[in-house]
């Protein structure tokens, strides 16, 4: 597990993180690591289903919100940030680390994809975090920085990544977009590419653990990386130290992605 250090760079900043599911979330990690530096946390759980796995977590994380948001129901994304505002008055950052895609179409060929899982895996993995920058943007008067997790098959071809791959892709092409119209507002928008990461949501793909094996085979330092190491990586985007950084998509995979 990688040191997280303990420090005052995100001291008084107020972070949304959306997607905890249990204690080995990448959101998780993320929330850790902003807690130990100091930030405010509010945390989301999907349904009354993962609540039990990811109250503790709020509790350890000391946050004081703690909402229900599924984001393809109606109003909940929405009612996430009226409490906020009604709370905290604004925000600092905003973390999405959510996708999914039924079952057949994340499995199957991306040739033999379902129109109706194709929207679904787009509206939750994708326009949901365009809803979340437009409802994040006017709680951020003076600036702040949303941010989305991606991974590098949205880039090449990773097999039985399969109906994500697109999917990914167009959720990097909208950070991009999402950058240059948010910018004059001084809201930074980042993509996150983890290596692979034994999560629940990955757990659904074909062969998952052969592809782990992979990785750590193939990755110059040849070790996987932990949500640990995703969350400082994701801090380290939200300091003024990156305050000039905008519209990337930051790999955090042990050089996995370099590698032919």
């Amino acid at each position: 597990m990688t040191q997280i250090p303990d420090g005052h760079a995100l001291a008084g900043k107020r972070a949304l993180v959306l997607g905890v599911a249990n204690a080995h979330s990448i959101a998780y990690g993320c929330a850790r690591v902003f807690r130990r530096l100091g930030a405010d946390i509010a945390l989301t759980y999907l349904n009354e289903k993962a609540r039990p796995y990811v109250e503790p977590l709020a509790r350890e994380l000391e946050a004081p919100l703690f909402l229900p948001c599924d984001v393809q129901r109606e109003g909940d994304l929405e009612g996430v940030f009226r409490q906020i505002s009604e709370r905290w008055g604004g925000l600092d950052i905003a973390l999405h680390s959510i996708a999914f895609a039924p079952r057949d179409d994340l499995q199957g060929r991306l040739v033999d994809s379902s129109s109706e899982g194709l929207k679904v895996a787009m509206d939750v993995s994708c326009h949901s975090f365009i809803r979340m920058a437009r409802l994040a943007a006017p709680l951020m008067p003076e600036g702040g920085t949303l941010l989305t997790m991606s991974y590098h098959g949205a880039n090449k071809v990773v097999p039985n990544y399969n109906l994500m791959g697109p999917v990914k892709a167009a959720l990097e092409s909208a950070v991009r977009y999402l950058a240059y119209e948010l910018g004059k507002q001084e809201i930074r928008v980042h993509a996150v590419s983890p290596g692979p990461l034994k999560t629940r949501a990955a757990s659904g793909l074909k062969d998952f653990d052969l592809l782990l094996t992979e990785a750590v085979q193939r990755a110059p330092i040849g070790e996987l990386v932990d949500i640990d190491d995703v969350g400082l990586t994701a801090a380290y985007l939200t300091t003024p130290s990156a305050a000039h950084l905008t519209g990337m998509t930051v790999y955090v995979d042990g050089g996995l992605s370099i590698m032919a």
